[in-house]
Formats: C-alpha cells, structure tokens, sequence
C-alpha cells in the first residue's frame, strides 16, 4: 500500500536527540514547578499571590508541555525516519523539474520540485526546500533514498 510521498525529517543523531530531548523536558518542567508553589505557599500569604501563582503555572504548565510534546514528538520521528531508511531505503534518483524563489521562515532558499524513480517504486513527484544553490535547475539530476512501502524520501 503506497501513500502520498513524504519528505523525512531532519537527521538528528544520537547527543543531538538526547539533548533535544533534555532541552525539551526542561521546557515542560516551570510550570508544574509554579503549580507546586502555589499549593504550597503558606496560608498567610496574600490570596492574589496565591491566585497568580497557581493562574501563571497552569497557564505555563499548558504552554510548556504543549510545546514540549511537540518536540519529543518531532526528535522521535526523525529518528524513526532515519532508522526508517537506513533498514529499507533503495537508491533513487531526484531529478529537478522545476525551480522556484521560496522566502518562508528566516532562511530564504528555493523549493524545488522533484520526479523521483528508480527501481522496485513507481516514480513519483515531490516538493522540497533548499538553500539557494546556482547548480539547482531544472534537468539536475540528485541522489536520494526512498523507502518503496510508503514513499518515504530524503534527496541529498
């Protein structure tokens, strides 16, 4: 069973995961931090120090681990990506059929459009961003790795 093509996620090796990951739970740990201060302020305190404190760690507790589980989420599929191609992956050719100006996010590039083949998959046609490159034209042929069971790719 095929499925639309899907570009991998980034390789991330095995320090860089871990510190995603330490980085990650460190971003989920302030607000249940609050959350446990201001169930434990003293009674004497005043009651909008209390309400405060309790408003800013549920409000900091959602935020973070929101975000948090976004990034476990992200690190553990790209190495799942990676391990992924690395078991199944053949080789293939991605051949540039079109070039366009792509000025998304912080670093300008292009979006390239690719035909991917080779053998053991039908080809297919995919998208994907690189940095500006004056050997990205049409015609240019790149490597890539695709896995055949799902169309998973990732073009060098």
């Amino acid at each position: 069973m095929t499925s639309a093509p899907r570009e991998a996620e980034a390789r991330i090796g095995p320090i860089g995961a871990l510190l995603c990951r330490l980085a990650f739970l460190a971003i989920c740990l302030p607000g249940p931090v609050l959350l446990a201060f201001a169930l434990a302020l003293d009674a004497q305190a005043p009651p909008q120090d209390f309400w405060g404190l309790l408003a800013g760690g549920v409000i900091t507790t959602i935020a973070g681990v929101c975000f948090g589980v976004f990034g476990l989420r992200l690190v553990t599929r790209s190495r799942r990506d990676a391990r992924q191609l690395a078991a199944t992956g053949v080789a293939a050719t991605a051949e540039v059929i079109a070039v366009e100006h792509h000025l998304g996010g912080e670093d300008p590039g292009l979006k390239l459009r690719l035909r991917i083949s080779g053998s053991g998959f039908t080809a297919f046609d995919a998208e994907t961003t690189r940095p500006d490159d004056p050997a990205l034209v049409p015609g240019a042929l790149l490597a890539a790795l695709v896995d055949p069971a799902d169309c998973l790719y990732r073009v060098a």
